[in-house]
């Protein structure tokens, strides 16, 4: 039986709201099984990479320590991207065993659940570190009033964001829309395709 809409979305974003937490006092992991799982692994990649931007943004740095950042940051846009595909491909799974297919005429929708899921992973680390900098050492009162406009304006985003991916879940579950999985197809990483590692191997042969 398919999870009612609403609840799933709320229980993902509990899991991201609270993974953020977890996650800055202690190693990253995965505790939640099928579904849960598949987005909490791809919420972990999102963590990841928010940390290795900060880092490669920071004047302080040496150049052989971005280098090394911004391998770790295509690295891990690579599999934030793969595992965006992941929940997609779950769902779809999911659908393939209640038997629910589209109906004719079905619609698609501008961007797939995993898309939003991973929109709402970006929007729970970004509330993180704005609350964060609400209580900051030596922030004046200037700041911590732009800090809780930002939040607010966060927060409406998130409750939005998360009310249409539970209107569009509600949609695909009763075939009003269909769902496919759009691979990124990220060129950057794929030897065959970017033509500095291509050019790099033929050099090498």
């Amino acid at each position: 039986m398919l999870p009612n809409p609403h609840e799933l979305v709320r229980q993902i974003t509990k899991l991201q709201h609270e993974t953020v937490a977890r996650w800055h006092v202690c190693e990253p992991d995965n505790p939640y099984e099928g579904l849960l799982s598949t987005a909490c692994q791809q919420h972990q990649f999102n963590f990841l990479l928010w940390h290795e931007e900060d880092i490669a943004r920071s004047p302080d740095v040496t150049d052989t320590r971005i280098a090394a950042v911004k391998r770790s940051i295509d690295r891990y846009n690579q599999q934030r991207n793969d595992w965006i595909e992941k929940i997609d491909e779950a769902l779809i799974e999911r659908l393939a065993a209640e038997c629910i297919l589209p109906r004719a005429g079905a619609r698609l929708n501008t961007e797939t659940p995993g898309s939003a899921t991973d929109r709402l992973s970006v929007m729970s680390l970004r509330i993180y570190h704005l609350e964060e900098q609400l209580t900051r050492d030596g922030a004046d009162e200037t700041h911590r009033t732009t800090v809780r406009e930002r939040l607010a304006r966060c927060q409406a985003q998130h409750a939005d964001l998360s009310q249409s991916l539970a209107e569009l879940l509600d949609d695909i579950w009763a075939g009003r829309k269909q769902l496919k999985v759009y691979r990124q197809m990220k060129m950057y990483n794929d030897a065959t395709m970017n033509h500095y590692l291509y050019r790099k191997r033929r050099l090498v042969g």
